[in-house]
């Protein structure tokens, strides 16, 4: 049950991300799976771990409002990266 929900979190994270972003035209569900689970992964490690920045540390941990407002923030910076590296339009 726990992959289920983190495919669906991530889904969702990477979608608002993407809108964000303004790169929905050009991703499709699976980019948008697999950028809202690494955009998490980034969110927990740097902001949570590294910056210690309070709510952060629960980043990918289920479906709660704190966990799809760190995803989508680490989300956005992931795509900003891949932006810059011109892998994303």
């Amino acid at each position: 049950m726990d992959w289920i929900i983190t495919i669906l979190v991530g889904a969702l994270v990477g979608w608002l991300a993407s809108l964000i972003m303004k790169t929905n035209a050009q991703q499709g569900a699976i980019a948008n799976i697999l950028i809202g689970i690494v955009g998490s992964l980034i969110a927990q490690a740097v902001f949570g771990s590294v910056l210690n920045i309070g709510s952060a540390g629960v980043a990918g941990n289920g479906f709660n409002f704190w966990s799809i407002v760190w995803g989508v923030v680490g989300s956005v910076v992931l795509i900003a990266i891949l932006k810059a590296l011109r892998i994303l339009r």
